[in-house]
């Protein structure tokens, strides 16, 4: 999805829920405004789907909650709010929270163009204060490729760079796949500039 900033509106956090809700787009929340969502491209609405599907079945039998992209992600000791692609969360603390979750340990990105360097930069930034996070997957859109930032047990952040051919691990909700699942009968084109 693709974030723009709107007109300078500045909100507090309450007004910011009250306000969304009567909004027919989706909005991020940081530092006290407010960005517009806009939509992308037919291949990261599949890509994101087919996330979104394969992390519901594989944890229908936890206590895990998949999200797609009309879940917020609270940044953890902030106001601020994003909508990634998909995520996951399994503490206990987020299903008390109705409109939001804190404590995701694995989110999905699907990159665009003109998000790309938001999603590798500033948003990841903020995400990887939240000591629960574990997994930050960024996906392609124009090739079959993924890039995985994983924390490793001293707390840093390793990178793993997924290409044709290879199994993606995700060791948040202990699953393996191979990367086509996701790109099945997918049209790979570059987006256009």
């Amino acid at each position: 999805m693709i974030a723009a900033k709107e007109n300078s509106l500045q909100l507090t956090p309450e007004e910011y829920f009250a306000w969304e809700e009567k909004q027919r787009e989706k909005h991020e929340y940081i530092d006290g405004y407010v960005y517009a969502m806009s939509g992308g491209s037919v291949n990261h609405g599949r890509i994101a789907i087919r996330f979104t599907a394969m992390f519901d079945e594989h944890l229908a039998s936890g206590g895990c909650i998949t999200g797609n992209s009309d879940i917020k992600v609270n940044i953890l000791d902030t106001n601020n709010y994003t909508y990634p692609d998909a995520s996951v969360t399994c503490d206990e603390r987020d299903r008390t929270t109705p409109q939001y979750i804190t404590y995701p340990c694995l989110i999905v990105e699907v990159l665009s163009d003109s998000t790309e360097a938001y999603d590798r930069g500033s948003k990841f930034r903020m995400y990887r204060h939240n000591p629960c996070l574990q997994d930050y997957l960024l996906v392609s859109t124009t090739r079959i490729e993924m890039d995985l930032y994983r924390k490793s047990d001293t707390g840093d952040w390793l990178i793993l760079n997924y290409k044709p051919g290879d199994i993606v691990e995700l060791k948040s909700i202990k699953l393996s796949f191979p990367i086509e699942r996701v790109y099945r009968n997918l049209s790979l084109t570059p987006e256009l500039k």
